[in-house]
């Protein structure tokens, strides 16, 4: 009997924002995952990297400013670095944990790529903020370059890129090879490295790809039965900031694209959880998606604890 999947999308809360924090983090969130293992589940892991990835593209850049002979470091390459460091910390916190317990299987960060269109209408609208905030001279060289740059009153100027739909993940061979093989995957880092399709080779995109609506690609490809994302609220909440709000514990796909429809969610924050639920949920039979906390996870597994849309 084959065993059962889940993609686990883990949130900022489970990573931290630096080095020291990410450490103390990932050993608390390993935990969670392995007893999921332990259980016998089949784990594809994602995750977030928004503060590691301005910290590696400010790094990167004002290093390049002052220092002769360095290059800049595009949106892709700075991708791309925080999925090896935030998988290493990750895979080896993993690792230590199932050792612990005399389980003994490999843990694997795939270097993920996921296709855009070049066409994406988000390239004319870009809305993910990169990097430190900048003042006013710095922030019309880096329009000279033909950035986007956005101000924001009182802490300055902060350069957005784009955020398009995932198409393709590029290594999803390479994924299902592993899971088959009954090992843990780390993939789709950050929503993977976003690269364009010119002929035989892969352009990166300067891009930020949204890391749930990735999950939500990953999870249909390896066909997984449940799409798990793990974030700062233990339930999705109806009327947020309202006399009305409350938070809500089930509800099926079409009454999930009703809310928002009546426009309930969070453009940049529920919004994409909920839209990727619903895709994964549609493409498929017996599959379910839970949107909780890390600390409820193994709760909402059972129904008894977050949001799950069937």
């Amino acid at each position: 009997m084959a065993k059962k999947r889940i993609v686990m999308a883990l949130g900022h809360h489970a990573l931290g924002t630096n080095l020291p924090e990410q450490k103390a983090a990932v050993a608390e969130t390993a935990k969670i995952i392995a007893d999921f293992i332990q259980d016998g589940w089949q784990v594809a892991i994602t995750h977030g990297n928004a503060p590691q990835v301005g910290m590696i593209h400010t790094a990167m850049n004002e290093f390049g400013k002052q220092h002769d002979g360095y290059s800049m470091a595009p949106m892709s390459v700075c991708s791309a670095m925080s999925q090896g460091y935030i998988g290493y910390d990750l895979q080896n916190s993993i690792r230590t944990e199932l050792v612990r317990r005399g389980i003994y299987k490999s843990v694997s960060t795939i270097l993920t790529q996921v296709t855009v269109d070049t066409y994406d209408e988000a390239f004319y609208t870009p809305i993910k903020k990169i990097g430190r905030y900048m003042d006013a001279q710095e922030a019309a060289l880096e329009e000279e370059k033909g950035n986007h740059v956005v101000e924001e009153p009182g802490k300055g100027f902060c350069r957005i890129v784009a955020s398009p739909q995932p198409v393709a993940i590029v290594e999803i061979d390479a994924i299902k090879t592993l899971l088959a093989a009954d090992q843990v995957v780390i993939a789709c880092g950050g929503g993977g490295i976003p690269v364009m399709e010119q002929g035989s080779h892969l352009k990166g995109a300067s891009a930020i790809i949204e890391k749930d609506l990735a999950s939500g690609l990953l999870a249909k490809e390896i066909d997984a039965d449940v799409l798990m994302i793990l974030t700062g609220v233990d339930n999705v909440i109806l009327g947020f900031g309202t006399q009305e709000e409350h938070s809500i514990h089930h509800m099926t796909a079409a009454v999930a694209k009703e809310y928002a429809d009546e426009g309930q969610f969070g453009f940049a924050s529920m919004l994409p959880k909920i839209m990727a639920s619903v895709d994964f949920v549609e493409n498929g039979k017996g599959r379910k998606a839970i949107i909780t906390s890390l600390t409820k996870a193994q709760e909402a597994l059972l129904g008894e604890a977050g949001t799950t849309i069937v």
